[in-house]
């Protein structure tokens, strides 16, 4: 019977991991830069293509479709080409998206450039953790999978205030600005700068060492290993990868397969993960802020300043997440956020219940109320980027076994993107019939979320990449953990 290689002393941080982790967290900037900058524009794009709500909501969401299939595809085209290829081949769509939609000459062509822009994210989406996940040692993973979110968050942050400057310049979103275009046109164009940056820094990383083991390059990966990660003895490291893969290392879908209603476990509880990270409706603060603290009587510019702040208030928070999750583990940040959420949205939804409408139909919120709703959209904000927001890409980087673990990834990545998609499409029509409805839902789903995390989601704080198991729950991952 084989036996696995005897486990080696936890490497050192590296400097040049934290490096080669921030280049590839660079196209987590671009994934929350693309998505979020059309808060800016929702109002001015309706206005200018004629549209109604429900199309309104399509329009916003399209990009989404485009992610979800993006993030099916990546696990397999890096399988067979590498980290590194997929991150240049995101560079160049989200460049030639911020392009096309910046220059749109109809609705049905910036959707279409929208969508280019969403495969992009989508893949984006699977191969930064993934990446990262496989180069960072165990000790320091969680911090350096942090890294995505943080990314993420940084691109939401720059796109909105991005957003604000240009609205500003032109006297509004609908106004000209500059060359003859409307500044919401350049609020797309400006996606193009950080492009180029993503497509340069992804040409100059290293390739994923454990991709490397697959294409048995091992001279590759062990230089990588001991460059980059500190490895002490690279060679026992890829020794230990190479068990962990099996004796089949083409990957597929096949891999996922297992017996609970086809998939193995551990793959139900990453696409459970990752759409309960969606279904709270965090996405509706951030594509959809702007017109919503303008429906509670905030004029466009204070509208945009509250979205903005909001944007901060979640890059504070996901600070606080990276100096937690090495401490205190996954699970407790995720059950903390969950009861934090679930109060946060209860709350609004409540403030929306003592709402007024006038004869046009326009919601109203007066007195503590307004103030009321604004506090609990930021701590809503807070909770989730100091746990769900950083803690699932972490997770989703490193609770797959290494046979699956890209594959994996982009199917719960894919099934995320979806859920995005409905609870974005969904979201004006919803919010038109009731706002108390649409938060009351997202405030059910955190509730859900807590009891969830509680009896399916893992602990992998200290677990070797290579110790992770296709059955894993929150007790076999926990005695790899103690190396039981």
């Amino acid at each position: 019977m084989t036996q696995q290689p005897p486990a080696t002393a936890a490497p050192r941080l590296h400097g040049r991991v934290v490096a080669i982790s921030i280049g590839a967290a660079l196209g987590g900037f671009l994934f929350g830069f693309d998505s979020s900058v059309i808060n800016g524009a929702v109002d001015s794009i309706q206005g200018e293509f004629d549209l109604g709500d429900t199309f309104t909501g399509f329009a916003v969401a399209s990009a989404l479709l485009g992610c979800a299939v993006g993030a099916w595809f990546a696990g397999g085209l890096a399988n067979r080409y590498g980290r590194i290829r997929v991150m240049v081949i995101s560079a160049i769509m989200f460049f030639l998206s911020a392009l096309g939609s910046g220059f749109a000459f109809g609705v049905w062509d910036l959707i279409g450039w929208r969508i280019l822009g969403g495969l992009a994210i989508g893949a984006a989406s699977v191969i930064a953790p993934a990446y990262i996940a496989e180069v960072a040692p165990a000790t320091f993973r969680g911090r350096l999978g942090s890294l995505q979110q943080m990314a993420i968050v940084l691109g939401i942050f720059a796109a909105l205030l991005s957003d604000e400057m240009l609205a500003s310049s032109a006297g509004g979103a609908s106004e000209e600005l500059w060359a003859g275009l409307e500044a919401w046109r350049w609020m797309f164009l400006a996606a193009a700068v950080p492009a180029v940056i993503y497509g340069v820094a992804a040409l100059r990383l290293p390739e994923s060492p454990r991709y490397l083991v697959t294409k048995h390059r091992d001279d590759e990966a062990a230089r990588i290993l001991a460059d980059y990660t500190g490895e002490a003895d690279p060679h026992h490291k890829i020794a230990q990868i190479r068990f962990s893969l099996g004796s089949d290392e083409k990957r597929s879908l096949r891999d996922l397969r297992g017996h609970a209603w086809g998939l193995h476990p551990i793959v139900w509880t990453g696409i459970l993960l990752s759409m309960f990270q969606q279904l709270v409706g965090i996405n509706v603060i951030f594509y959809y802020s702007t017109t919503l603290w303008q429906s509670v009587g905030f004029d466009e510019s204070d509208a945009f300043t509250t979205s903005t702040i909001t944007s901060l208030t979640n890059i504070v928070a996901t600070i606080v997440a990276i100096s937690l999750v090495d401490r205190i583990g996954r699970r407790l940040l995720l059950l903390i956020g969950s009861a934090g959420m679930f109060v946060s949205l209860a709350t609004m939804a409540l403030a929306f219940a003592n709402a007024t409408t006038n004869a046009a139909g326009d919601t109203a919120l007066e007195g503590g109320w307004a103030t009321a709703a604004l506090i609990a959209a930021n701590l809503f904000v807070v909770f989730f980027a100091a746990s769900w927001g950083p803690v699932v890409w972490v997770l989703l980087g490193e609770m797959f076994p290494n046979h699956m673990r890209a594959t994996a990834l982009a199917v719960a990545a894919a099934a995320q993107w979806a859920a995005n998609f409905l609870i974005t499409v969904s979201f004006p029509g919803l919010a038109d019939l009731s706002l108390v409805l649409a938060y009351g839902f997202y405030a059910a789903m955190a509730l859900l979320s807590f009891f969830f995390v509680l009896s399916r989601v893992p602990e992998t704080k200290g677990v070797e990449l290579e110790d992770m198991r296709d059955d894993a729950d929150a007790h076999t991952v926990e005695n790899a953990a103690a190396g039981v």
